[in-house]
């Protein structure tokens, strides 16, 4: 058994925290589709992501390996830089988590170590081309194919299904979307449980406890599977709720469209050892659902407001990070500062979500045409043809919007 000092301990724990914020974080990227169009109840939905994720968690370590042994240089590191790390991670997901934004834990992490490590060891320590290669190009490119290939999806399976009965044929997609989105919650757990398990290993390279380019022990990898299975089984609401009808308005066959095609990226990049976004992924996938239906359209002043969160999320959790780094070079009691800022602020960060509840009974309240859509979503609502003979394809148009196209038949005496 490894030895542990104070110091050790502490990463640890807050890295079992990240991996259980992560959980909660991530829960949309699997299921928030398949509660939104009533495939699964909510509850039922949760538990069955937190088992995948477990076991997801025991399938592969090579993101572990490209964190502990990839990203930054083991020689730099003491553990109070990843625990500096750990803080600025936890508090973007907790902001995040907090306003309803999907943005990725993954890249808080990454974040949050590149800023410490910079104001531990300086620039140097940081292996630029491994960031790239695998953090940022994934970052950029997982989107934009997993929503490609969601739209292509969702228009062959509309295609494809045109002249099935439609009960029955959502009823088949509804348990297509099941499958997929046990796919997705696997998938999850071999990538994202896998970066605590990197952080952990590089803490404990950095601690002495292990030898260098050492793979994660089993405790490791069994202790953080636990943590994101129950981080994902309490369910992250909040953001389920902006990405299963915050986004776009999904049917079944969309949603079992987008999961599949987020599944098969995220598994493919866990194969590869990137350290790949789940969020970017599944995010992209159901704009690319969305799109792929004619008629149907994506709320882009939703899609902004994620998009702009997802370019914060690498500076601000560096910078808090960093900030985090040099408190805990005052040694001891620079240490506890820290920790003692961490637990406040999710302690209020907790206690601001208490003032409007979302949880398992009311996830699926907002109804989806309650935002604005505006000027593009109903220019493309009005102009897209229905199919020949029905009308169901096509999303409501607000009731202001049909009152500013329709002319008044008030005559004046």
């Amino acid at each position: 058994m490894e030895s542990f000092s104070l110091i050790l301990a502490i990463v640890v724990v807050t890295a079992l925290a990240f991996d259980f914020t992560n959980g909660f974080h991530d829960t949309a990227n699997a299921m928030a589709t398949t509660i939104s169009t009533g495939a699964m109840r909510p509850k039922a939905a949760v538990a069955m992501s937190a088992v995948l994720n477990l076991v997801g968690a025991f399938l592969s370590v090579e993101v572990a390996n490209t964190i502990s042994k990839g990203l930054v240089d083991e020689a730099g590191i003491r553990p109070e830089v990843i625990f500096a790390a750990l803080v600025g991670a936890i508090l973007w997901n907790l902001l995040t988590w907090l306003v309803g934004l999907p943005s990725s834990s993954s890249h808080a992490l990454m974040g949050g170590l590149i800023g410490a490590t910079i104001a531990s060891a300086g620039v140097g320590a940081v292996h630029g081309d491994v960031l790239v290669t695998k953090v940022l190009i994934p970052a950029i490119a997982a989107p934009l194919v997993a929503g490609l290939a969601a739209m292509l999806a969702t228009r062959l399976t509309f295609s494809l299904g045109r002249k099935a009965d439609g009960k029955a044929s959502e009823k088949g997609y509804r348990a297509g979307q099941i499958a997929s989105a046990g796919l997705v919650s696997l998938a999850h757990g071999t990538n994202d449980a896998q970066k605590t398990m990197g952080v952990i290993t590089l803490a404990l390279v950095a601690g002495g406890a292990v030898a260098p380019d050492s793979d994660p022990p089993l405790w490791v990898i069994l202790s953080a599977g636990v943590a994101i299975a129950l981080g994902t089984y309490l369910g992250g609401w909040r953001i389920i709720r902006t990405m299963g009808k915050g986004l776009t308005d999904l049917r079944p066959q969309q949603g079992f469209a987008a999961q599949t095609s987020a599944a098969t990226v995220i598994l493919a990049s866990s194969h590869l050892g990137f350290s790949l976004s789940t969020t970017h992924s599944v995010s992209g996938a159901v704009m690319g659902a969305g799109l792929g239906r004619k008629g149907g359209v994506v709320r882009w002043s939703t899609a902004t407001r994620m998009f702009v969160a997802w370019g914060l999320t690498l500076p601000a959790a560096a910078l808090v990070g960093a900030l985090a780094e040099y408190v805990t070079g005052f040694g001891d009691w620079g240490t506890a500062v820290v920790a003692a800022f961490l637990v406040a602020s999710s302690a209020a960060i907790w206690k601001i979500s208490r003032r409007e509840v979302v949880d398992h009974t009311n996830v699926n309240d907002t109804a989806a045409d309650e935002e604005p859509a505006g000027v593009v979503t109903t220019a493309m609502a009005a102009v897209t043809p229905p199919p020949a003979g029905t009308t169901a394809d096509v999303p409501p148009i607000p009731a202001q919007a049909t009152a500013e196209r329709t002319p008044s038949t008030t005559t004046t005496v």
